[in-house]
């Protein structure tokens, strides 16, 4: 039976990519896992742990009111989740200030992924612009903050229930008279798009409601009550 590996595994080939680099090395020295020194330098910290957790990360910000050089390691695995837990995790360390370090522990190989520095966020101009045109674009307020994302009420979702209604209303109706009395500028591409089964062209720009549609006028009475008054 092989022998279950421990994060005592992951100290030699730690200890040794910080050798090559000039530091002594000692382990469990006070809080820490692994200290490294290189002469007047701030000392470098690293947590050790098998997996990534919360406690990882708990531990390594403790250590950073001891140095601004802190890394976590972890045994490096194979497979696609272990691929996108790494991924996802590079970005909590940058945010974080720390360095992430994993070790394949069959060759004892180290691939440092991410050194500690400061955390510079980079803004992204079109997705606050997205951000606001949905908020301001958005009717009311119909979704509870931390809800599920499936069903929420967006604004598309709104506009696509005032065509809704026109159709409901008058029957088939020419694409242009739905957005005039629905007062939906995108009516036309809405309909067309139909992202929720509601719609369906009878001929061409004329757009009737489907049988999924009518549930919806059902479904959605309360909303559609909602966006007539405002």
């Amino acid at each position: 039976m092989a022998k279950k590996k421990r994060e005592t595994d992951l100290y030699p080939p730690i200890k040794r990519l910080f050798e090559r680099q000039g530091y002594e090395v000692k382990g469990e020295v006070g809080a820490a896992d692994v200290v490294a020194v290189r002469g007047k330098e701030d000392p470098v910290v690293v947590e050790l742990k098998m997996t990534f957790s919360l406690s990882l990360f708990h531990q390594a910000i403790e250590r950073q009111a001891l140095t601004d050089a802190v890394y976590v390691a972890v045994p490096h695995r194979g497979g696609a989740k272990f691929r996108k837990s790494l991924k996802q995790n590079n970005a909590l360390c940058r945010r974080l200030g720390l360095g992430l370090i994993t070790v394949r522990l069959n060759s004892r190989r180290t691939e440092v992924h991410v050194d500690p520095a400061p955390y510079r966020p980079r803004k992204s101009k079109e997705k606050k612009s997205r951000l606001l045109k949905e908020f301001a674009l958005r009717v009311g307020d119909p979704n509870q903050g931390g809800a599920t994302r499936v069903g929420l009420m967006t604004a598309y979702r709104q506009d696509a229930l005032r065509c809704l209604r026109v159709l409901h209303d008058n029957g088939p109706t020419k694409a242009a008279h739905v957005a005039k009395q629905a007062d939906v500028e995108r009516a036309r591409r809405i309909m067309a798009d139909d992202h929720y089964g509601w719609f369906e062209r009878v001929s061409k720009g004329i757009y009737a409601i489907t049988p999924k549609g009518a549930q919806a006028v059902s479904d959605f009475a309360g909303e559609l009550k909602r966006l007539a008054e405002a």
